[in-house]
């Protein structure tokens, strides 16, 4: 039996990530992969969005993606494109780039920082005590892990093993997606019938890439060339001579969330902790998230920093990020109607998103940068992502954003420090003194007033705004990162 701290099954976006995140923790850790290498079949998701940019600008890895993909303003609310240039971000924009692009570059960070993956296994069970979990593995062997961590999609194995509750609503649509060769100029563009939208554009190589709304339900199937050639007859009067299909897949409108993210020592994050109809494609982007949110707070666990206790934040933070996505998706998926009666509330719903609060208020949500933590009252930060700040500091200029790439808390003071004394969470949060002179902006919420002091976790929200009604940040510290040391 091989032991490890963490065993993450699945090694997509979300378990990718999650990897790195607790191996720059200091936590040895080991993704078990079904796939063995990471070559996907098709392109899934093809995007990322502003605060998953971010995320990534945090850890230092942003260029790789931005070099690879297109910036663009990709957000949008039932097909209305929603700008957001004018966001107080440095990346005020989506990028477009395939899945399978995205994981390329995610697994060549991953491999850097020397994580083990598993390949061409699977977990096949495991039994959680008090101690540890242990895995089974399709191989024969077994591993010993403090936690486990299911990263292993909508079909999670590990959630239905611990017994999950996985509630939410069966599809009620279907699309159909590939990108093949053609032997005919497609019809470009989109194409809305009684069944639904409908799309074709261009691909790599000049290939098609196709989405096509079914006229029946049909899930878990992937479906045929020959499926796909009816569909496009039934749909454009022909099938532009389809042929050599790069890939083809299925997905559905089915909606459902995990009723918790944690089940004592095994943990979910990802599709395996909440599906839904990829409308807006925020579902990798919010997988990622998750486990930006999940990696310090499990890395503090099993290092004995905190108290397990530190993971049921993870689902009182994560949980609610997700339920809002499935509400939105829900609504966009019953918008692609085209009924008389549906054309006529999306028309009404496109002209309020021309309403600059309301367009500002819901490219904040689907682009992840409106994402607010419930920690209590105070200044308007507190709770949300850390602005990425020009800083001068004693040692020179430094980007907030580049003082996160280790992964590690920071307290900068904008202010005298006063008789703020960090000494016994030294070897666990960074402290810097700073100077920035330009305004504090926030999305949606506009400018807000200097502070004198933020300390920042991990995952890049303000767990403590310090200013002169505030009192010092000893209890935020305790609280996320473990109690004082003498």
């Amino acid at each position: 039996m091989t032991e490890h701290s963490v065993v993450i099954v699945g090694g997509g976006p979300t378990g990718l990530m999650l990897d790195a995140e607790l191996t720059l923790a200091g936590v040895d850790v080991a993704i078990v992969e079904r796939r063995p290498n990471q070559e996907l079949a098709g392109s899934r998701a093809g995007g990322l969005h502003s605060r998953t940019i971010e995320v990534f600008d945090m850890r230092g890895i942003a260029d790789r993606f931005l070099s690879e993909g297109q910036t663009a303003q990709i957000v949008g609310f039932n097909l209305v494109r929603l700008d957001m240039s004018d966001f107080p971000t440095r990346h005020p924009y989506g990028l477009a780039l395939f899945q399978n692009r995205i994981e390329r570059i995610l697994a060549d960070w991953v491999a850097e920082l020397g994580v083990n993956i598993l390949r061409d296994r699977e977990v096949t069970g495991f039994t959680q005590d008090d101690n540890g979990v242990d895995v089974e593995v399709s191989d024969g062997s077994s591993l010993r892990a403090q936690y486990v961590v299911g990263c292993d999609g909508g079909r999670s194995m590990v959630r239905k093993t611990a017994g999950i509750d996985f509630p939410g609503s069966d599809a009620t649509t279907s699309w159909m997606l590939a990108e093949v060769e053609t032997t005919e100029e497609p019809a470009w563009g989109l194409r809305q019938d009684q069944s639904g939208t409908h799309a074709i554009g261009k691909g790599d190589g000049g290939h098609a890439r196709i989405v096509l709304t079914e006229r029946e339900v049909k899930s878990g199937i992937e479906p045929s060339l020959r499926e796909l050639s009816d569909a496009l007859t039934e749909i454009y009067g022909t099938d532009f001579g389809v042929h050599n299909p790069i890939w083809l897949s299925r997905f559905t409108d089915m909606t459902r969330q995990a009723a918790t993210y944690r089940d004592r020592r095994v943990l979910l994050a990802g599709d395996a902790a909440h599906v839904h109809p990829p409308i807006g494609g925020q579902g990798l982007n919010i997988g990622v998230q998750d486990a930006v949110n999940l990696g310090w707070k499990l890395g503090q666990v099993v290092k004995g920093i905190s108290p397990p206790s530190l993971l049921d934040t993870y689902h009182a933070e994560r949980h609610p990020v997700a339920a809002r996505v499935l509400k939105n998706t829900m609504g966009q998926s019953v918008l692609r109607q085209t009924d008389d009666h549906t054309k006529a509330l999306g028309d009404f719903i496109a002209e309020l998103l021309g309403v600059d609060e309301a367009r500002k208020r819901v490219a904040a949500e689907m682009s992840g940068l409106g994402i607010h933590y419930d920690l209590g009252e105070g200044h308007p930060l507190l709770g949300r992502r850390m602005p990425d700040l020009d800083l001068t500091t004693p040692h020179g200029s430094v980007r907030v954003f580049t003082l996160m790439h280790h992964a590690r808390p920071v307290l900068i003071h904008f202010a005298e420090r006063g008789d703020i004394d960090i000494t016994p969470w030294h070897d666990r949060v960074e402290s810097i003194d700073a100077k920035y002179e330009g305004p504090w902006e926030l999305p949606v919420i506009g400018a807000v007033h200097a502070p004198h002091a933020v300390l920042i976790r991990p995952d890049g929200y303000v767990a403590w705004v310090g200013d002169r009604s505030t009192s010092g940040p000893g209890e935020a510290l305790t609280k996320w990162f473990g109690s004082p040391r003498g």
